[in-house]
């Protein structure tokens, strides 16, 4: 693996986790309490023995940088690096990405510089554990110009995504030469798409949105084709029509988080009897940022398959069910939360700022207040006595101070929700 270049693709806008990147980028959106998206490429990266990783950045792309640096530091005798690439203008280039080919290109300065023989491409607004050694050995043992890694899955996520249908029928860990591809196929389409070898529930194998390049071949199609913006739609329907594009088969968890429901209930299975991922797993540890937190606390609450981050702080007869709560999230009083994804604060608000804060409301969700549904950002201040219900159940509306994406209610970051609100 030492001969494994990586880059993730970060630089997206992010509209389908839109209010939520609002303010940051796709790879900074919170996840899972104490994480962000960016967390998961980089962690299977390490664990897979590959340190050399550029992410490519472009869009609101401060905070992202601010964690990688806080975050992923290698020393100076291993050899590896975990370094941002943000999007600059150049005699050759002077406009943002036009698309995933594109950004490559405009970064191929940097890649060749480094030794490799394959090249991973991954993104960041995905969540799995994978170890990509299995991949890059069958990559080279087909001899392929471009290896995808794909998982089954049923018709309702097929139709969002690539599909593949390969020559003969793959078992998990195993490759095939592509046939057919067709990205997000409409209905009649998806059909025809049906893979020999699955099961009725999950009968496609789409792309995971993980490509695996030899050196040749990645600087072969960036060059010859300099017309090219996107490595989907454009790239690999001439190496599939070449017989050049492997499949690889994945059968662990994958789930891709790029719209509100996904992120929403994602989260919240990672809380259940038996959650899809595995935080606490030993094998394939996730890293992130070290803070440090106290340990929640709670005075009086009933609790029922949620997750609770550090530095927590929950009051007296609080009702907690199927709830997420980020670092430093405050909960008043008599509060009932259900079915929602809180992603806490960014910081403790001391007693000056107490006194000078303009809303005189703290930070964190206050006393008496019933929340369902719902998406709230960081360092929201939700007054006493607030209803977030959505009892018409809206499924989209752009609201004074909130919004409502696949019948969520989300506020964005810095809100202050005045006392007794409804919505």
């Amino acid at each position: 693996m030492n001969q494994v270049l990586a880059v993730i693709l970060g630089g997206g806008t992010g509209a389908g986790l839109f209010p939520l990147t609002r303010r940051r980028s796709i790879p900074s959106v919170p996840l899972a309490g104490k994480y962000r998206l960016i967390d998961i490429p980089i962690s299977n990266c390490i664990n897979s023995g590959v340190w050399r990783i550029f992410i490519l950045t472009q869009y609101q792309s401060a905070s992202l940088h601010r964690h990688i640096a806080n975050t992923y530091k290698t020393d100076p005798f291993h050899g590896g690096f975990i370094e941002a690439l943000a999007a600059q203008q150049t005699n050759e280039a002077s406009d943002w990405y036009k698309g995933t080919a594109d950004a490559l290109r405009n970064n191929l300065r940097y890649i060749e510089r480094e030794a490799f023989t394959d090249l991973i491409v991954l993104s960041a607004d995905q969540l799995y554990r994978m170890d990509f050694g299995p991949l890059i050995r069958a990559h080279r043992a087909a001899g392929a110009a471009i290896t995808l890694a794909c998982t089954p899955e049923d018709e309702s996520h097929a139709v969002r995504m690539g599909n593949t249908i390969t020559d003969h029928p793959i078992l998990p860990g195993g490759s095939a030469p592509i046939r057919r591809f067709v990205e997000k196929p409409d209905a009649a389409t998806l059909g025809t798409l049906k893979n020999p070898g699955l099961s009725q529930e999950k009968p496609h194998l789409v792309s995971m949105g993980i490509y695996v390049f030899t050196r040749k071949a990645l600087f072969s199609l960036l060059g010859d084709q300099p017309w090219t913006t996107d490595l989907v739609n454009e790239i690999l329907p001439g190496v599939v029509a070449a017989g050049r594009a492997c499949a690889y088969r994945f059968d662990g968890f994958w789930d891709d988080l790029g719209t509100i429901a996904s992120y929403h209930d994602v989260q919240l299975s990672l809380a259940s009897d038996h959650p899809p991922f595995n935080f606490h797993s030993p094998d394939g540890v996730i890293f992130t940022r070290m803070r440090n937190l106290p340990a929640f606390q709670i005075l009086s609450a009933s609790v029922n398959q949620s997750m609770i981050s550090d530095g927590c702080v929950i009051g007296n007869n609080v009702v907690l069910d199927r709830v997420l709560l980020g670092v430093r999230a405050a909960v008043g009083d008599n509060t009932n939360i259900r079915n929602t994804v809180f992603l806490g604060a960014n910081f403790e608000e001391s007693a000056n700022n107490k006194a000078v804060n303009p809303s005189h409301q703290p930070l964190g969700i206050g006393s008496n207040c019933v929340i369902e549904n719902a998406i709230l950002d960081k360092n929201c201040r939700i007054g006493a006595g607030t209803k977030i219900l959505n009892s018409p159940k809206v499924q989209h509306l752009d609201g004074p101070f909130y919004y409502i994406r696949d019948g969520f209610v989300i506020i964005p970051a810095n809100t202050i929700v005045p006392p007794g609100t409804v919505i």
